[in-house]
């Protein structure tokens, strides 16, 4: 395993990071997909086996068995010492007016409930998942900054938003000495390449770590145009990212294929090996429901594309609308 550190900050990490949103509980919330306790541990274990150290969860994953199993499962196999876990908030908990949001208020509760969930007392990095516009941020980068001190989260980070979003963000930290987001956690891969254009220019320039979420288009770019899994026919939220250029991407997707079928590599190798190159990436998020899932993912590190090679897997890219 291969490790970096997470933005300018002195953490580190493993090269890749373990996407937790396939463990939860099948029917609470709107995954169906997703793995039970009972599945969930030998993955969790096994990436904990090949070094990686690096967990990422959300509160809204499987409405909070997510931060449940992942928690029991790294008390049970690893040191705490030894891992370093993200949660995020934001989204939607529970029923009413105040039950989502990066509200001071929010933000408060919703911490305390993640580190009951986890069964930890504190996180390492704590992210918004995506942008609230019904509050101010300065509201919100003061109750982070407050969280930070209060000793229940070591650095924080954000999610999904514009460039822009994200200065002002940066900038209003800065102006009032508050803690600063150390990472970008935005969507990124072979089909959807929108946050080249200014998200990640910025966080080179602001030394910002870039996590990407779905580096494997949500499974897409691991198998031909043709073929389909169970999560790719329930997954209502992954149809609304991969549906208005599938000319265009049915051409990455093929090249795909065969820049692996001439390395001899499965086709998750490449597509992931394409995101690592990426600066300034310090680790993508990859779900693995899957043991060989991971073993994909560790091998990719070792995969050095060329310039011939990128040049071909880019070259079918068209616009896309902003999603995610």
């Amino acid at each position: 395993m291969e490790y970096v550190k997470l933005g300018s900050t002195g953490l580190d990490v493993s090269r890749i990071c373990l996407g937790c949103m396939t463990y939860g509980i099948p029917d609470r919330g709107p995954h169906p997909w997703t793995l039970d306790e009972e599945k969930s541990r030998p993955i969790i274990r096994r990436a904990l086996e090949l070094g990686i150290n690096f967990f990422d969860t959300a509160n809204v994953y499987s409405d909070g068995t997510s931060e449940e199993i992942v928690g029991r499962a790294l008390r049970d196999f690893a040191s705490r010492d030894d891992v370093v876990v993200a949660t995020k908030v934001r989204s939607r908990m529970r029923p009413g007016p105040n039950g989502m949001g990066l509200s001071r208020r929010a933000i408060m509760a919703e911490i305390d409930h993640s580190l009951r969930r986890l069964g930890m007392d504190h996180v390492d990095l704590y992210q918004i998942h995506r942008n609230d516009p019904d509050t101010p941020i300065e509201e919100t980068m003061e109750a982070l900054h407050d969280v930070v001190k209060a000793g229940k989260a070591r650095y924080i980070g954000a999610s999904n938003m514009a460039a822009w979003q994200f200065t002002r963000a940066l900038y209003v930290a800065d102006l009032h000495g508050w803690t600063r987001f150390v990472t970008m956690q935005d969507h990124l891969n072979l089909l959807y390449r929108e946050e080249e254009r200014e998200m990640l220019p910025l966080c080179r320039a602001e030394g910002i770590g870039v996590i990407p979420w779905s580096p494997l288009a949500r499974g897409r770019l691991t198998r031909s145009w043709d073929e389909s899994s169970e999560r790719q026919e329930t997954d209502i939220f992954g149809r609304t990212l991969y549906t208005a250029t599938a000319e265009a991407d049915r051409r990455v997707i093929e090249r795909v294929g065969e820049i692996a079928a001439a390395r001899g590599v499965p086709r998750a190798q490449v597509a992931l090996a394409w995101v690592m190159q990426k600066q300034p990436v310090t680790a993508p998020i990859v779900g693995a429901s899957k043991l060989s899932h991971l073993d994909d993912a560790v091998a990719a590190m070792g995969l050095k594309l060329g310039k011939e090679e990128i040049t071909a897997l880019e070259e079918p890219y068209v616009p896309h609308p902003i999603a995610g």
